[in-house]
């Protein structure tokens, strides 16, 4: 048996296979150097060459601190007075994320549309999309560490560009005053009307008083004390049960405030019971008319401090957004950057240049084999379609 038949056929080594290495791969580079530097260097030039006829884009930037509001949470808080050290005031995430996605409305883009007249700068039909091209000309983003919002806005007029920018702050503004961003609106009009309706009951109260004809003389044997005792008592439950009302608007009935609430509720209930039964009955009907004046009194006092308290909440809420950095007009432009442009295209073309040169080498190798060589004429005249 002669040697060659000894050695299994997949185990033979062919001589006649190329060796392929590193400097293989070099060769084809080797060859074509010139070409793979000159038609990166022509490809760079044409792109380059193509900036020029873009219209250049302005970027302007503003950049924002958006109102620090509080959560419902600590305006209930806020509204129980002595209670919140006991309840703990929590800190709250501030309303970035909420003004961020204001700025990035439909009625914000829709005004800004109007305002610009982007339907014939973008040179578009329908209004939907020019919000979609002013959506993607715009970036608006929120600093998460310091909560700083920025707006930039790009656009071929630097004049644009800046008004554009500051005008989305000016839209946000207008938004922000006429919708209830915050509870200190709803708060202000509740105790608003409780306000009213408590000084409706005192002047009763005091007109009821003085048309008893008591005089001096009743006023000083009167248990003024107990009587102010009992009446102060009173206010304070109904202010307590009005506090109970503002919370169950936005609070669980299981948490802590309301619980709270619910136990100041029933000892002023358990206090104003014994305060009752203490008090003294008198015919001329005088100690129950002081009474309901001095509660009808506490009532006012009461809620004129709550109602100033959820205006001054109003008022501060409306007016703390504040403009960091006003846009300005741009002095140069932020697209297309040229010289970038040209050196990724150049790089590009080089790469896939050298691709195809080692490529095409290594496939002129493979054909130095016969089987692949006579696999490669048969895909060939398939394709041709001589092949039935």
């Amino acid at each position: 048996m002669a040697a060659d038949d000894a050695i299994p056929v997949n185990d033979r080594v062919d001589e006649d296979a190329p060796n392929i290495g590193f400097l293989e791969l070099l060769i084809p580079l080797a060859q074509y150097k010139w070409r793979l530097l000159l038609v990166p260097v022509a490809v760079a030039a044409m792109a380059l060459g193509m900036t020029y006829l873009q219209s250049p884009i302005f970027t302007a930037k503003t950049t924002l601190l958006p109102p620090r509001q509080q959560s419902s949470v600590n305006a209930v808080l806020g509204s129980l007075g002595g209670l919140a050290s006991l309840a703990g005031g929590a800190a709250v995430k501030g309303p970035g994320d909420q003004y961020a996605a204001m700025l990035g409305s439909q009625t914000i883009a829709d005004k800004l549309v109007d305002q610009f007249d982007l339907l014939q700068v973008y040179d578009e039909q329908y209004r939907f999309r020019a919000r979609k091209r002013l959506a993607d000309n715009s970036k608006i983003g929120l600093d998460k560490k310091d909560g700083l919002i920025t707006i930039e806005v790009n656009d071929t007029s630097p004049q644009r560009a800046a008004d554009m920018a500051n005008a989305y702050i000016d839209r946000l503004r207008e938004m922000t005053s006429t919708l209830s961003v915050t509870e200190a609106q709803e708060r202000r009009q509740f105790y608003e009307r409780e306000l009213a309706t408590a000084r409706q009951g005192l002047a009763r109260s005091q007109s009821e008083l003085a048309s008893s004809g008591i005089s001096e003389a009743t006023l000083r044997a009167e248990p003024r004390a107990a009587a102010e005792a009992l009446s102060m008592a009173r206010s304070e439950l109904a202010v307590t049960e009005v506090q109970l009302r503002v919370a169950a608007r936005t609070l669980a009935d299981g948490t802590p405030e309301v619980q709270q609430l619910l136990a100041k509720a029933g000892a002023l209930r358990a206090q104003l019971s014994r305060l009752e039964q203490k008090q003294p009955k008198d015919e001329s009907n005088y100690i129950d008319k002081y009474r309901d004046f001095k509660y009808q009194e506490g009532l006012v006092e009461v809620f004129s401090k709550q109602y100033e308290l959820a205006r001054l909440d109003e008022q501060r809420d409306g007016a703390v957004i504040q403009v960091i950095d006003h846009a300005t007009v741009p002095e140069w432009k932020s697209a297309p950057k040229r010289i970038n442009i040209a050196a990724i295209t150049g790089l590009v073309t080089a790469m896939l240049l050298a691709t195809w040169l080692i490529g095409r080498h290594l496939w002129r190798l493979s054909l130095r084999d016969p089987a692949v060589a006579a696999k490669a004429a048969t895909l060939r005249a398939t394709l041709r379609g001589d092949v039935s």
